[in-house]
């Protein structure tokens, strides 16, 4: 109970204050508007170009959840299947690599990305989240792979399914209460993000939500208060949408991931 009163004041300050004049604001952030202003948010919306950086956004988290999605799913599926030698070191270091601080390779990944020309690109941008992505994605799809049975492989097998339509025609669809999972720790992840696309996008055209709201940021403290916090509440709607729809998943897919692997 504490803590959603933690985590859910914030989000009621925000929506509060965005109803209200910049003046009512600042005299009293507690207080109700004395009349609510929608228009912030109209505001907001032409400011941050919010139509544009909506699909900024979009384009980069689908791309990163359909590469983590596809490409852990099989190797999770692959590497539970054939236990040995070189599939427990290859799973230990994906669960290794989950350890290492993000921060201790975001200049070297920098660097990666100018090399390679992806730096400014919300395509480039999505390859990167898959990369970041993956280990934790296989952790759990690795565990969950445990708790389908192996005769349903050997079945498929006998009736002449090959390896790829074995997995994407008997295996996945089994697996989709961990790929809700993922699909939504990987969406708030990526849509809540604002150090990585800070680092990698450099021009404003393919800003993000978050990185357009920053630049109502004034120098000197001049900041825009009321579109800051309207932009801030139109940002969260398309992903709290999304986490209503699929949070029955969430806990039962991370459990079931976890534990069984």
């Amino acid at each position: 109970m504490v803590a959603a009163v933690f985590t859910l004041f914030p989000i009621y300050m925000g929506l509060l204050n965005s109803l209200k004049t910049e003046g009512e604001m600042l005299s009293n952030i507690m207080a109700f508007p004395s009349q609510i202003q929608f228009s912030n948010y109209a505001d907001a919306f032409h400011k941050i170009n919010f139509m544009r950086s909506l699909w900024n956004t979009t384009v980069i988290a689908v791309i990163g959840l359909a590469g983590i999605i596809v490409f852990a799913s099989l190797a999770g599926y692959k590497l539970s299947r054939t236990p040995g030698k070189l599939s427990g070191f290859l799973f230990a270091l994906f669960v290794m690599s989950m350890l290492i601080p993000f921060h201790s390779v975001m200049i070297t990944l920098n660097r990666v990305a100018k090399v390679l020309g992806v730096q400014g690109s919300t395509i480039g941008l999505g390859f990167i989240y898959i990369g970041l992505g993956v280990s934790m994605a296989i952790f759990l799809y690795h565990g969950f792979v445990k708790s389908i049975p192996r005769e349903l492989d050997e079945a498929a097998v006998i009736d002449g399914c090959g390896e790829a339509r074995l997995f994407f025609t008997v295996i996945f669809p089994l697996l989709l209460p961990i790929t809700a999972t993922i699909a939504i720790l990987n969406a708030l992840w990526i849509w809540n993000d604002f150090l990585l696309p800070l680092l990698m996008l450099t021009d404003s055209d393919t800003y993000t939500l978050l990185l357009s709201t920053n630049m109502l940021f004034g120098q000197y403290g001049n900041n825009d208060w009321s579109a800051i916090l309207s932009a801030l509440i139109l940002a969260m709607l398309p992903v709290i949408v999304l986490y209503l729809l699929l949070q029955k998943y969430i806990l039962n897919g991370v459990v079931e991931g976890a534990v069984k692997g």
